[in-house]
């Protein structure tokens, strides 16, 4: 088993990441640390929030994968705690319950993504990678001119978005799914692709984690606006344009 010693590292790298697990069930712990360290990352677990806290504040971290419910410190206070800090690590949040509220709840307290227990390991991996990757910016890449649709305003290289005059604050996932919408503004766009675009996995027709995307940036991004811009196209997927 790798301890947080692994942690400690000079410069971000593209891959492997430096991952820090957070979980009160010693048996996933294990199997994740297992899971991880075979695709090449340096991983290190802990099990509770308290824990992270200290883990974080004394190793350099790529991504976090954060049980919700744990003893001491639960994972939506880390994540609280972590982004009042103006922490911006990558955090993946792991949870039994699979209300949608429980959910949005973990996107409200800074989460970048979930995955609901059990879970498949592909899929599991897919979203690190994914997280990882949106996480650095790669060499070289010309960055792309301010995006603007209506009265909504997107700066891919302060990754800050604007609705008039009001700045709306996004995580991670939300940022880079708006920036697809807008980049594509006018242009349904099926699930199949904003699955491959955004996460790099298409979880399938059952999978609700794009509805839930969608309708957290809904609530931020058009709010009590007049002007709703993300529209859905029933049977095929979703759009952003004026109506």
């Amino acid at each position: 088993m790798r301890n947080q010693a692994a942690l400690h590292g000079t410069g971000a790298t593209t891959a492997p990441g430096r991952i820090l697990i957070a979980d009160d069930d010693r048996a996933i712990r294990e199997s994740l640390e297992r899971l991880l360290g075979l695709e090449g990352h340096m991983v290190a677990a802990v099990p509770d929030g308290a824990a992270v806290l200290e883990a974080i504040g004394s190793s350099e971290v790529d991504l976090v994968v954060l049980d919700l419910m744990m003893p001491s410190v639960d994972g939506l206070t880390v994540c609280r705690l972590l982004r009042a800090e103006g922490n911006r690590v990558p955090i993946l949040m792991l949870t039994a319950r699979t209300e949608t509220s429980d959910r949005v709840a973990g996107l409200d307290a800074g989460a970048d993504d979930y995955l609901p227990k059990p879970f498949d390991p592909e899929e599991l991996l897919a979203r690190v990678r994914a997280l990882l990757r949106r996480s650095r910016p790669g060499d070289g890449v010309q960055v792309p001119p301010v995006l603007q649709v209506a009265d909504l305003r997107l700066d891919p290289a302060a990754r800050r978005v604007w609705r008039a005059d009001r700045e709306v604050e996004l995580s991670k996932t939300e940022f880079d799914l708006l920036e697809l919408l807008m980049f594509n503004s006018g242009i349904v766009l099926d699930r199949t692709r904003i699955y491959e675009e955004i996460w790099g996995y298409d979880f399938g027709p059952d999978s609700k984690n794009l509805a839930v995307y969608i309708s957290y940036l809904r609530r931020k991004v058009d709010g009590d606006d007049d002007v709703k811009l993300i529209q859905t196209v029933r049977g095929v997927g979703y759009t952003l344009r004026e109506q």
